[in-house]
């Protein structure tokens, strides 16, 4: 049987439709040779949702969203979303499809979030619909709480402003143009000072090396006299030793007790007790031996003048009888 060539083209032409349409429903998403059944979800907006936005459950893509559509509600209108399932799989009754953000872009899906009942739903099923904040929504009311705490700051600055507005008047503008002036006369003496002092030290540089020169002397006759320096210090811990050994405390407790037996004394003295209290306060005794002593001094006197009246000599033995006496 010999095969006309319009039936070819026929078949070729068909073939070609064929994949056509099967390669355009590939590319949205939908495999014709596919089980696929439908479910439902009522939401009160989309806000993004498309149609071939991708169905997922735990993030793997398991349908599409195949239609939208308006439908009258109790309150007004709400958006009837027809989900496309290509994958076999078994959700639970009372499930939600939530309406998500799948990537920073503000792109949309519809994520499966399965439910604990034991039954599953069957094509035609309508599951929950819930819907997650958009980005833009997010975002929103993250930077709200910033918003107002910028428009705060913009009136704190105002008021800062307005106050710096009255502080610097005229006459503080001039005080503080004179701080300033003062300031920099201030820094310009300092300079002045740092130049003085580099010309002494230019100057006097010599006497410096002499006494750094001198100071190196003595410290290497320091350290070479560290032997004699330690036996000093270690004669004078030698010494402190002794004196911490030493009977130190019964001597001074000692001189104390003997001062306080020599104050005793003076105070019976001063007080007229005693022989010596009695010489000290009585002045009898004194005028005794002023007396005695002016006595002793007539004597004196007398045998000065009148040696013969206490001393007799005579060559023969007599004695002159007839001499009158004193």
């Amino acid at each position: 049987m010999k095969i006309s060539k319009e039936f070819k083209i026929g078949i070729i032409v068909t073939a070609a439709i064929g994949l056509f349409i099967w390669g355009f429903n590939f590319l949205k998403g939908s495999n014709l040779f596919s089980e696929k059944y439908e479910l439902y979800a009522v939401y009160p907006k989309i806000d993004g949702l498309i149609e071939a936005n991708p169905l997922l459950i735990n993030g793997f893509k398991v349908g599409q969203i195949s239609k939208i559509s308006l439908v009258p509600g109790k309150n007004g209108y709400g958006v009837l979303v027809k989900f496309l399932l290509t994958e076999d799989v078994k959700i639970p009754k009372h499930s939600v499809a939530r309406a998500v953000s799948s990537d920073l872009l503000g792109s949309r899906a519809v994520e499966i979030i399965y439910s604990n009942e034991t039954e599953f739903v069957e094509s035609g099923d309508t599951l929950i619909a819930e819907t997650e904040e958009g980005l833009k929504t997010a975002v929103s009311k993250q930077l709200a709480p910033l918003q107002a705490k910028i428009e705060g700051l913009l009136s704190s600055v105002d008021s800062v402003m307005t106050v710096v507005q009255v502080v610097l008047n005229d006459k503080t503008r001039e005080n503080l143009s004179k701080s300033f002036e003062s300031i920099k006369l201030a820094i310009q003496s300092l300079e002045q000072t740092a130049y003085k002092l580099d010309d002494l030290v230019a100057s006097e540089k010599a006497k410096i090396s002499g006494i750094l020169t001198k100071l190196n002397t003595l410290a290497g006759m320091l350290e070479k006299n560290t032997g004699k320096i330690d036996n000093i210090i270690g004669n004078f811990s030698s010494l402190s030793d002794s004196l911490a050994k030493s009977n130190l405390k019964s001597a001074i407790d000692e001189a104390d007790k003997t001062l306080s037996e020599f104050n005793k004394l003076v105070a019976q003295i001063n007080s007229g007790q005693g022989t010596l209290g009695k010489l000290v306060k009585n002045d009898s005794l004194y005028n005794n031996l002023n007396k005695a002593s002016e006595d002793l001094d007539k004597l004196m006197k007398d045998l000065r003048i009148n040696p013969e009246r206490y001393i007799h000599l005579s060559v023969f033995g007599r004695k002159d009888k007839n001499k009158p006496k004193l």
